[in-house]
């Protein structure tokens, strides 16, 4: 399949989703100044997309034309959840200061609360916790809940704060929750039952 016509098909399911719901593009771009400008016009102008996930290691020319954009956000990676991770994110510079919290100092010169939020991932409940002491302030994409065995509890009791919150992600745990021609069924099961277990996290919170 092309590349443009990849494209039609993204423009075309997002223009089917409701404009009351919050969309995530999750993309993962991140390219010298001059692309990620033609990458943020794709996203938030062509495609209109309330978001879109970036990878900073390029450094702030890659990330900064997607703040270009009003009432768009920008969906930082940060602390993910693939065991890749332990590669790069928790090396650590001459002042021992680890990569991943560098990534979280540095950035939020380029955004704001406003504009910025950060990928967290689940199954690192406890560097959950670390990110939130460095952005008390931003929300979290929190992808790994479910399949890749992530705990909602523990993402909630490291990630919460009285002033911010999560957005919290289960894919493989929904989608392929059964695949037998129950599968919608089961997909929308799965859904509310993470939905409910969330409810009843925030009201013992009492947020």
């Amino acid at each position: 399949m092309s590349r443009s016509k990849r494209l039609g098909i993204a423009k075309k399911t997002l223009d089917y989703i409701p404009k009351n719901i919050f969309t995530i593009a999750d993309a993962k771009r991140g390219d010298i100044g001059n692309t990620s400008s033609y990458y943020a016009d794709t996203f938030f102008k062509y495609l209109d997309s309330d978001s879109v996930t970036i990878a900073p290691y390029m450094g702030e020319d890659s990330v900064t034309p997607f703040f270009s954009y009003p009432n768009k956000w920008v969906i930082l990676l940060a602390l993910t959840s693939n065991h890749g991770a332990l590669d790069f994110q928790f090396t650590t510079d001459k002042n021992n200061e680890e990569l991943y919290k560098k990534v979280l100092r540095k950035s939020q010169e380029w955004g704001t609360p406003e504009n910025l939020m950060y990928v967290v991932g689940a199954t690192r409940a406890e560097g959950i916790g670390e990110v939130r002491k460095l952005a008390p302030e931003h929300f979290f994409l929190v992808p790994g809940i479910g399949a890749q065995g992530g705990s909602l509890s523990d993402v909630a009791n490291y990630g919460f704060n009285s002033d911010c919150g999560l957005l919290v992600n289960s894919s493989r745990g929904i989608i392929y929750a059964s695949n037998q021609s129950d599968f919608a069924e089961a997909a929308g099961k799965a859904a509310q039952e993470l939905q409910q277990e969330m409810s009843k996290i925030l009201l013992e919170k009492n947020f």
